[in-house]
Formats: C-alpha cells, structure tokens, sequence
C-alpha cells in the first residue's frame, strides 16, 4: 500500500516536453502522427542510443504522435543515423524507395550531414543526402533527446 500511495502522490515523472520544431510543409497531411522507421547506415552507435532515450519513458517520443515501425511500407518518416557505408547505400535506397509519397528523411548526427570524423574513411560513400533527399536535419554528436523529439514534433505539429 505504501507504494501505491507513493506513487500517486508522485504523479507522472518525465521531462517536459521540448519546444517543437518548425512544422515542415511536406508533412501536414500526416495528420499529428508519423510512423518513424529507422535506419543505421554505419554509425558508431551514438545517435541510436539517443534515439532509443527518445522513445523510452522519460522523454515518450509516442506522447507527441511518432511511433517506431518495422517495416518501412508503413513509414511516413525514414530517419538515418550515421555516415553512409558502402554496404549500406543499397539497403538504404531500397528502404527510402519502399516508402509511400509523402517520404520525409530526418537525419540524424553529425555524421549523416558530413560525415564527421568518418569523412574520406575507405568504406564510406558519404553523408546521406548523397543517397537520398533529406528534408530535417538533427545535429549533434549525439543529438541529445530532447533534440529528437523536438524535430519529430515538428513532423507532427503537436
């Protein structure tokens, strides 16, 4: 019983919420809510440990309208983390491709705008807007979560 109490008198524990982004005109058909798939191009693993903050409890990327998927049919939101490898600009293309119109792609880092310390590595084709159109970009090395959830908020204007 003493939790129970504990736990009511506490109420909900989470960070506030971020100031949204500025709402991105491709995006106001998705109607406050975006299926968000994600993709590793070859980063270091940073940004998706910051990106997995971004959905977890604390800062409850879902309470704003984006939601992770597993497959990219059911996207609306392709978000990249990482300076694009050799291996994975095919995988990448081939996702990106498999989306339904409107695609919007968010990358994520400083490594998928330019590379970061990865520019002019042998197995790296280079940033991602090399592979495919990008329309938000979230930088940091990592992006803090807060930052993240502050650009999906923009995709989906709560």
């Amino acid at each position: 019983m003493g939790l129970t109490r504990k736990i009511l008198k506490t109420g909900r524990v989470a960070e506030p919420a971020a100031r949204a982004g500025e709402v991105l005109p491709k995006a106001a058909g998705l109607s406050g809510s975006v299926q968000v798939r994600h993709v590793d191009a070859g980063s270091c693993n940073g940004c998706e440990i910051e990106i997995g903050q971004a959905f977890s409890p604390v800062y409850d990327a879902e309470r704003h309208g984006a939601r992770l998927v597993a497959s990219p049919r059911h996207a609306d939101v392709l978000t990249v983390t990482g300076p694009v490898t050799v291996n994975m600009a095919g995988p990448l293309r081939k996702t990106f491709e498999a989306m339904p119109e409107p695609r919007i792609v968010v990358a994520i880092g400083d490594c998928a705008k330019d590379c970061g310390m990865f520019a002019a590595g042998h197995g790296v084709t280079g940033p991602v807007s090399d592979v495919v159109p990008v329309d938000v970009h979230v930088a940091g090395c990592p992006p803090e979560p807060a930052r993240i959830v502050a650009a999906l908020r923009g995709l989906t204007g709560r």
